[in-house]
């Protein structure tokens, strides 16, 4: 960990680190993330979608200068597809090519690292360094009951036995960051083990700023007007209210159209940028252009 306290002497050096890559965070969630890396704790970051879990952990890796490793969650996840599996094909290639020589494979020759697959989980407890990876379990909340079981036992402990080989201990153990929407609720076990940080939407100045960062061709004054459509839309009952990356997606439309100025016109030729459902559409258009973007029919 003493490169990591090189790296990262206090929260206010990541902070600096973050800004420098274009993602503003503030100083709660530097702080959080600051904590996790140096403590060596999982984290966990929950909000609703789109208000920038991922690229915390993107950021984090990249400030870093550490390969991020990402799990993407789902129902039915089992431990072998996030862990590993063995390389069956070539297990049987190897069997009939050794049948043809005369000869009869040993098991220790089939079970070996030649013909493991590294899933994500493995991967990130396997990484040589000389710094912890960061190990990403995006949306942990879409997994079930017994995955997050077997997460939990294999993050306290960073390790993993393959029977076929022994106990697989991580020499660095991975920064690991679990994000979730809130889907359903997560096992106090596991929250007991992780720090946590809720990650709200950011307010209208902080988005303005982020699109400023991320679409360089943005005026001031678009993003400006930009952020607050998205806060606008949010007051919406939608199905799916814009995040950050919405905002980043319709200033990016926006630029590419060449528009200066984000008014009633534009706002619906762009719309899909921003809004993914019928439904959202739709509710937007009886509130009317106009007023979300401030200016009267």
């Amino acid at each position: 960990m003493s490169d990591l306290a090189e790296r990262l002497p206090d929260v206010a050096a990541l902070l600096a680190a973050l800004d420098q890559i274009s993602y503003l965070a503030d100083e709660s969630l530097g702080t959080a993330l600051f904590l996790a890396a140096r403590m060596g704790q999982p984290i966990l970051l929950e909000g609703e979608p789109g208000v920038g879990k991922t690229e915390a952990a993107k950021a984090l890796a990249s400030v870093l200068d550490t390969p991020m490793i990402r799990l993407q969650c789902y129902e039915g996840l089992t431990s072998a597809e996030a862990l590993y599996e063995w390389n069956y094909p070539r297990q049987l290639l190897a069997i009939r090519l050794a049948e043809a020589r005369g000869e009869t494979p040993r098991e220790a020759d089939l079970f070996s690292d030649e013909y493991l697959l590294e899933r994500p989980l493995l991967a990130a407890l396997d990484h040589p360094g000389p710094r912890p990876a960061v190990l990403l379990i995006d949306e942990v909340d879409r997994g079930d009951d017994e995955f997050e079981a077997f997460l939990f036992e294999l993050l306290a402990e960073s390790a993993v036995t393959i029977p076929e080989l022994g106990t697989r201990r991580a020499a660095h153990p991975p920064v690991v960051v679990l994000t979730s929407n809130r889907t359903r609720d997560l096992h106090d076990a596991l929250k007991r083990r992780c720090l946590y940080h809720w990650i709200d939407y950011p307010n209208v100045p902080r988005v303005a700023a982020i699109i400023r960062r991320r679409v360089p061709g943005a005026s001031e004054r678009l993003a400006d007007q930009v952020a607050r459509g998205v806060a606008g839309l949010r007051e919406l009952d939608l199905a799916k209210p814009p995040g950050v990356a919405e905002a980043i997606s319709w200033a990016t439309a926006l630029g590419v159209l060449g528009a200066a100025d984000l008014d009633p016109v534009t706002a619906e030729r762009t719309a899909g940028a921003v809004l993914k459902y019928a439904e959202d559409l739709r509710a937007v258009r009886r509130a009317g252009f106009a007023a979300l973007v401030g200016q009267d029919g």
